[in-house]
């Protein structure tokens, strides 16, 4: 056995869900030890965290709208993996909109490695898309390497990405469990779904009612026993989809759910008028619901925290008129997911632990890393050292977004992220990017 590269001594450590004193071997790139069978070599670089901090692994956050080719005046690779690296994430999956072409078919997921090639700071995989007529390229996209597939049930506010109606949902699914693919739904029925005039935030909530989740979900979850299809709920902003959940989860269905930390955070009482930097579809609703969506983590029915993060130019957002009609709905949180949740989290008893399982081996799990998202042998050795008890106050100007408008502006958070590991090695979001483009199934 060759001694280890590296070795970080740690007093905090995520291990094995819990949180323990660890010391960590790397060798290639690798945890290759843990603990007692951690030694240092002649040639091992030995690094000794602070008191003040922990060693969690590498965060994945598998629903990243990047944008690029097509519209990397909204984000960009390197943006957008700058931003990553500064949380602590260390690999995201990029959604297949609102990028030109989106990854519709093998030709337009070439396009989209080729546009992130070179560009990244952390690693990248990819989501191919599920839209009215492309059945027939799933297939190839699965064997080229995509994580699974991304469809809409309600428009998706790009037109080159339409959604499937009911018909098309099932049939999707059918194509899909044939090949053991993976399906993520953004859940919500058009038929529900009403206008909205003005800046008032409360005409916005209620043109997206609960009930328009409600009612996809119980689609969605139909569909999955039906067929099959493994089906991943993205998103759930309604804690009133958590019953049926959390049935289709007893029954066997093959259904599973992610929140986000807006959802988790932000509360419809506390959106201004015309403060479009709030607006996500589906949309951040009231503490009540915010205190049912916590419930649903801790007691499994949510398995995820990721961030949706979707950025756009300011212009985009309406940022002149406050319109809630005529903005993007999107938040761009991708750099400060981690914060954002810890503060929520440990105020409501939850500890690193449930923090790491959502938001590194939750989602790496759901996408067949085995190697990401956790402190374990074989291992990939994509860390983050966090800081948890320091507090810090959201500056948009520090943020590496290639847009830094947040709702998070001006909010004081807990939780600074010193260094992010990225195979070994820290990453610099100055430098070069070191980030590989990942395919599903690779070892």
């Amino acid at each position: 056995m060759p001694d280890p590269d590296l070795l970080i001594e740690a007093a905090r450590a995520v291990v094995d869900g819990t949180e323990r004193a660890c010391t960590v071997a790397v060798t290639d790139g690798r945890i290759s030890g843990l603990d007692a069978a951690a030694a240092a070599g002649p040639g091992t670089e030995v690094l000794r965290l602070g008191a003040d901090t922990a060693l969690l692994p590498g965060l994945v956050d598998t629903h990243v709208h990047v944008n690029e080719p097509g519209r990397t005046h909204w984000e960009g690779f390197e943006h957008a993996t700058r931003a990553a690296a500064a949380g602590g994430v260390t690999t995201i999956v990029d959604m297949p909109l609102n990028s030109l072409p989106p990854t519709v078919d093998e030709d337009a997921l070439t396009a989209k490695r080729a546009a992130a090639e070179g560009r990244c700071h952390v690693d990248v995989g990819f989501w191919g898309g599920a839209v009215p007529g492309n059945a027939a390229a799933l297939p190839g996209l699965w064997r080229a390497g995509a994580f699974g597939f991304k469809c809409f049930l309600a428009d998706s506010g790009v037109a080159e990405f339409p959604p499937l109606d009911r018909p098309g949902l099932v049939a999707a699914m059918e194509c899909i469990a044939s090949f053991g693919g993976l399906l993520l739904v953004h859940a919500e029925d058009p038929a529900r779904i009403g206008s909205v005039d003005g800046s008032g935030y409360d005409a916005f909530l209620a043109s997206r009612p609960d009930r328009a989740e409600v009612d996809a979900v119980a689609a969605v979850v139909a569909g999955a026993e039906r067929t099959g299809c493994r089906t991943h709920v993205v998103h759930v902003s309604s804690a009133d989809t958590l019953a049926e959940l959390a049935a289709a989860r007893d029954r066997g269905v093959p259904v599973s759910a992610e929140t986000c930390p807006h959802y988790l955070t932000l509360a419809a009482e506390q959106v201004p008028s015309g403060a479009t930097e709030f607006k996500c579809c589906p949309p951040v609703r009231g503490r009540a619901n915010q205190d049912l969506l916590w419930a649903g983590l801790a007691s499994g029915t949510i398995g995820c925290v990721v961030t949706d993060h979707s950025p756009s130019p300011p212009e985009l957002k309406a940022t002149g008129s406050g319109s809630f009609a005529e903005a993007w709905g999107g938040i761009a949180s991708l750099q400060l997911g981690l914060p954002v949740v810890w503060t929520e989290a440990r105020r409501r008893g939850h500890d690193l632990a449930d923090v790491a399982r959502w938001m590194a081996s939750g989602p790496a799990d759901l996408v067949g890393l085995g190697r990401k998202g956790r402190i374990a042998v074989g291992a990939d050795a994509d860390l983050c050292v966090l800081a948890p008890d320091e507090p810090f106050v959201v500056r948009p100007e520090r943020l590496h977004h290639r847009h830094p408008l947040t709702p998070y502006a001006g909010r004081e958070l807990t939780g600074v992220v010193r260094e992010t590991w990225l195979a070994g090695r820290r990453v610099d979001v100055a430098g070069p990017g070191r980030g590989r483009l990942l395919h599903r199934g690779e070892s």
